[in-house]
């Protein structure tokens, strides 16, 4: 037997080499690799002794050689391979043991240039890898550390199972078509490129996805985001929970206050910022104390005692902070349903894009990041909103474009007092919102309303005014707008346009 071990990741590579060295193996290998294991006791042969050809141009030449990939296609079942192998001096390898250069590494970093890019495109693995990985029923190919002791423990039973072989080579074109994806989206540097390349790897396995009968996975870099402290393991709906509040959340920098958001079926029911978390949880509860059971709470500061007492009091499934004391931690842990999430990295970046399954494909967009930009905004009424009104129509503006459309959002300049989403109509939208502060007890007299896209009738507005708002945020652009304009003047609210509408379908 023969193996060419050749690897970036060296991460039990030198106890993998010593058992196949203790089977009978004899070892091949290339630079840095071939010293770690010749450093740690093991006959590793040079690469160059294959081929009678050392390395040169910087190790950008040193497997690309017959002798080397005549080892790794030869067919075992066929006789002319065979002789072919004997006539030129060349024998089989058996086992591969080979990972990338780190591309995908080099290049999250900041400061990364093109040369250094470029340097991280792996030739001669690739190569290597994709030759093994289509002889796979006669060469053991392993590009992954995880799998060397599944591996042994078939060699020392005598024999690595068909199914062990085939597996190990779809890991290996799974691994080389996310490297070449990264590549070409590094290379190609378009927001929207011509070709979508998308390769992610499996994350985990769901219990089960929307409903029970849906077969589910997670895929991606979601891990790199949260860390969970507590809990049964995330389902499919909590993970898309578990986005919408932290995408929510991060309208509220830590560093402007407290805030806290509670989130159901990735819709808001509460949002609320205070002078301290236990203060925002008292506001965005009291918008409605019915939906937040069995819903998600997001928070922008390190989570404390007097506010975990609080949220200990009803069923929570999912809380998420960017940090937890160890008083609350130790409180909310007691709790064997309740899942504790740490926010490590913000979710919400820059060019990243949106993805939707269609019939046939994906639509890709850029996510809606936008702020509301003073420069933006345009009075169009002949009252302009007062300082309150205008501290609550930003706060309104931020919830109402993570509120599924039609979205209506009544405020305060720290909390909202009623929510209406998803409705077909807008006035039904606004219709709810009042219906749900009414029955959480929520007096609407002075509050402000968002809609997230143009009010297409004055009907809106008016049931906004009834309800007792004073003034409105929408995008305008309706060609009823003189109508809805007028509306609000006739009552003496303020309206604002802001020209630009946050539709979430």
């Amino acid at each position: 037997m023969r193996a060419l071990i050749s690897v970036s990741d060296k991460t039990g590579v030198a106890d993998f080499a010593r058992e196949l060295h203790a089977l009978g193996c004899e070892l091949v290998s290339t630079g840095n690799t071939q010293r770690i294991l010749v450093e740690a006791g093991l006959p590793a042969r040079a690469v160059s002794e294959l081929t009678g050809f050392p390395e040169i141009l910087d190790g950008r030449v040193k497997t690309l050689h017959p002798g080397v990939h005549a080892g790794l296609l030869a067919r075992r079942d066929l006789p002319a391979h065979m002789e072919q192998l004997t006539a030129h001096n060349l024998a089989p390898i058996d086992f591969l043991v080979v990972n990338l250069y780190p591309f995908q590494q080099t290049v999250a970093r900041a400061e990364v240039t093109l040369a250094e890019a470029i340097e991280q495109i792996d030739i001669g693995g690739v190569a290597l890898l994709r030759a093994a990985a289509k002889n796979f029923a006669h060469v053991v190919v392993l590009v992954d550390p995880h799998d060397y002791a599944e591996v042994l423990a078939g060699l020392r039973a005598g024999q690595i199972a068909p199914e062990l072989r085939q597996r190990l080579a779809a890991k290996v074109f799974a691994h080389t078509a996310a490297y070449d994806a990264a590549i070409a989206g590094y290379l190609a540097n378009e927001t929207l490129p011509p070709t979508l390349t998308l390769a992610w790897g499996q994350a985990q396995t769901l219990r089960y996805g929307e409903n029970p009968h849906q077969a589910a996975a997670l895929y991606g870099s979601f891990h790199e985001c949260f860390r969970q402290l507590h809990g049964r393991e995330l389902s499919y709906n909590n993970i898309l929970d578990t986005g919408a509040a932290a995408e929510l959340i991060e309208e509220f920098p830590a560093d402007a206050g407290p805030a806290l958001a509670i989130v159901k079926h990735t819709n808001p029911c509460g949002v609320a910022t205070g002078t301290t978390l236990l203060e925002a949880w008292e506001a965005a509860f009291a918008t409605d104390r019915e939906a937040p059971f069995g819903g998600i709470i997001a928070v922008n500061q390190t989570l404390d005692l007097p506010l975990a007492q609080a949220i200990a009091e009803i069923f929570t499934e999912i809380i998420i902070a960017p940090e937890f004391s160890p008083e609350a931690l130790a409180l909310l842990q007691k709790k064997k349903n309740l899942r504790l999430l740490q926010a490590l990295r913000p979710v919400s970046r820059p060019n990243e894009l949106l993805l939707r399954s269609v019939p046939g494909g994906v639509l890709a967009q850029v996510a809606d990041r936008a702020p509301l930009a003073d420069e933006e905004s345009r009075v169009v009424t002949k009252r302009a909103p007062n300082d309150q009104e205008w501290q609550a129509l930003r706060f309104a503006w931020r919830v109402v474009k993570h509120v599924k459309s039609n979205a209506i959002v009544y405020a305060a300049a720290d909390r909202t007092l009623g929510i209406g989403a998803g409705q077909m109509s807008r006035v039904d939208s606004s219709r709810l919102a009042v219906w749900k502060a009414q029955h959480a007890n929520l007096n609407l007299q002075g509050s402000v309303i968002a809609s997230d896209a143009l009010f297409p009738f004055a009907d809106g507005v008016e049931t906004a005014i009834a309800a007792g708002a004073t003034a409105i945020i929408q995008p305008g652009g309706s060609v009823r707008d003189a109508e809805v304009i007028a509306a609000a003047d006739a009552a003496g609210a303020a309206m604002v346009f802001t020209g630009r509408r946050h539709f979430r379908h």
